[in-house]
């Protein structure tokens, strides 16, 4: 499959472009650096065996957004591409509500007029937030208590809206509490 990994040099990214290129998939990257380094890129090259196809580059930037979609006939979107300071989002929400938000929605655009409806969504387990008891569940109460949480609820009831509209898309939402893990290498 051709997948496209937005934010994919970043840490979660980068170990998913590892096991999707070992698994014979095609990844092509798109990352602004905001998050992550250059020499996740060369590491992952020298991992993989591969020359995966990066883009510096915004979601946000549509026609950078078509070109990729198009010139490597990408079949699914991996969103991890976001800000992620729960600390920075309190002091600055606009930065978050456009970057978060708005970017998935420009993503979301173009990838319906390429045909994408295939789409992984990378969003938080501080959409919970603070239920006052250790265990959560998929059934746990949304309730988030931080700008970073509220920004990735708000994707999370678009992505649930947009399938409703439109039952070809096949989404999966992915709620993280503390990723941790380093490739063998």
């Amino acid at each position: 499959m051709n997948i496209l990994l937005t934010g994919g040099l970043g840490f979660i990214g980068s170990h998913t472009a590892t096991v999707l290129a070992a698994e014979g998939h095609e990844v092509a990257i798109i990352d602004n650096l905001c998050n992550s380094q250059w020499q996740a890129l060369d590491s992952l090259e020298s991992i993989t065996g591969k020359k995966l196809p990066f883009y510096e580059g915004d979601v946000r930037d549509v026609p950078l957004m078509k070109e990729i979609l198009k010139k490597h006939h990408i079949e699914c979107v991996i969103h991890f591409a976001g800000l992620k300071s729960v600390a920075e989002s309190g002091a600055d929400p606009l930065k978050y509500f456009d970057n978060n938000v708005s970017g998935s929605v420009v993503l979301l655009e173009e990838m319906a007029k390429a045909g994408v409806t295939k789409f992984v969504f990378s969003s938080s387990a501080t959409v919970y937030g603070s239920p006052g008891y250790p265990q959560f569940s998929e059934t746990t109460p949304l309730a988030p208590i931080n700008v970073y949480g509220k920004t990735k609820l708000m994707v999370e009831d678009i992505l649930r809206d947009l399938k409703k509209s439109d039952p070809q898309w096949q989404i999966a939402l992915l709620r993280y509490f503390n990723p941790v893990g380093a490739h063998h290498s």
